[in-house]
């Protein structure tokens, strides 16, 4: 398939600019592969939809404070400074990407907070807008953390266009989040309240935790017609023997297998056993999945309302079939859906 194919027009009011009120009372498309059938629904109702030792692959990924803004020396430019990941904790090295970059080169040095008492060296070149920065911070792992977390705002995506208010730091983060590495969060999760996890647990439903730090490689734009041309950026990810164990289960007992957000399909698809089960994992992933694509794992999915021309579109059409998911946002545009980050969601049976 093509590039082009995956293009359709999105008014832009339709772009939620703020999270929903409550969690799981987010909309929900519930569209049925088997039939055709589009049903909408409220988050909430997603309990209806799902039996005793069912399970839902979450993602338990945490989003932290990644966007940083910062003063160049001497000219006092003002500089926007995204941590994307950590190279090396000792000597604090951080890869990044600078805007406006092309004021920021190698020897530079950055100045952050009021009283600039967090000071970086710019020490390479990656890409156009990347950087490779050295944190020069005297103190212990975790005083150095609290001061990332005091200067840096919640990394909401450009879309959103206002700045990140007090309630973003709750609700940009799912209540499952554990373990920080993320610059942008797995949005399907969002509308999971604990009271909801709660009455599906009581359910007899099963949650398998897996980890897939989101990078902004997901978000991003493809640039090449010809699909089998386009590379990922990698993102780390671990499975641990637990899920492994849960997920496999239900594989065996032909249970329904939901993964919650394309991140927490790539996880599991990127370790697979030859016999089509979830094995136990950690590394990085840079798997693209686009249409056709066989799916070893899950067998249900939720996902929200994404981007044109996105790879998370794309591996929605590889999952449900392109014609069904792109007549299944049609409507979701006449119906007034809110889409992308903070935007309601779809249930895929």
């Amino acid at each position: 398939m093509k590039l082009s194919q995956f293009r359709f027009d999105l008014p832009t009011n339709l772009i939620a600019q703020h999270p929903s009120k409550t969690r799981d009372e987010s909309r929900l498309m519930v569209v049925h592969r088997d039939s055709g059938k589009i049903e909408h629904k409220l988050f909430k109702d997603i309990l209806g939809y799902f039996n005793d030792k069912d399970v839902m692959i979450v993602n338990n990924t945490k989003v932290f404070p990644a966007r940083l803004y910062g003063r160049k020396e001497k000219t006092g430019a003002k500089i926007e400074v995204f941590l994307l990941r950590e190279l090396n904790k000792t000597n604090r090295l951080w890869d990044v990407i600078v805007d406006p970059a092309r004021k920021i080169r190698v020897g530079n040095k950055l100045y952050f907070g009021d009283d600039e008492s967090l000071v970086a060296e710019v020490i390479d070149n990656t890409t156009s807008r990347g950087r490779t920065i050295r944190f020069l911070f005297d103190g212990s792992e975790e005083e150095f953390k609290q001061v990332l977390e005091s200067l840096g705002e919640t990394p909401l995506p450009k879309y959103i266009k206002r700045k990140p208010e007090d309630d973003d730091k709750e609700r940009y983060q799912t209540v499952y989040a554990k373990y920080e590495g993320a610059v942008a969060a797995p949005t399907a999760g969002l509308h999971f309240s604990r009271e909801l996890i709660k009455r599906l647990e009581i359910k007899g439903v099963k949650f398998a935790e897996v980890t897939l730090h989101t990078g902004l490689g997901t978000f991003r734009p493809i640039e090449v017609e010809d699909l089998s041309k386009h590379k990922m950026d990698a993102e780390y990810f671990h499975i641990e023997e637990n899920a492994v164990k849960i997920v496999n289960k239900a594989k065996e007992e032909n249970r329904r297998v939901c993964a919650i957000g394309t991140t927490s399909v790539r996880a599991v698809e990127s370790s697979v056993t030859a016999q089509n089960h979830l094995k136990a994992a950690e590394g990085w992933t840079n798997t693209f999945i686009h249409p056709p694509y066989d799916f070893s794992i899950p067998n249900s999915l939720v996902t929200n309302f994404h981007l044109p021309k996105t790879s998370l579109i794309i591996m929605v059409c590889a999952f449900a079939g392109y014609d069904l998911i792109m007549e299944a946002y049609q409507q979701a545009i006449k119906e007034k859906y809110r889409f992308f980050s903070y935007g309601d969601a779809m249930l895929i049976l």
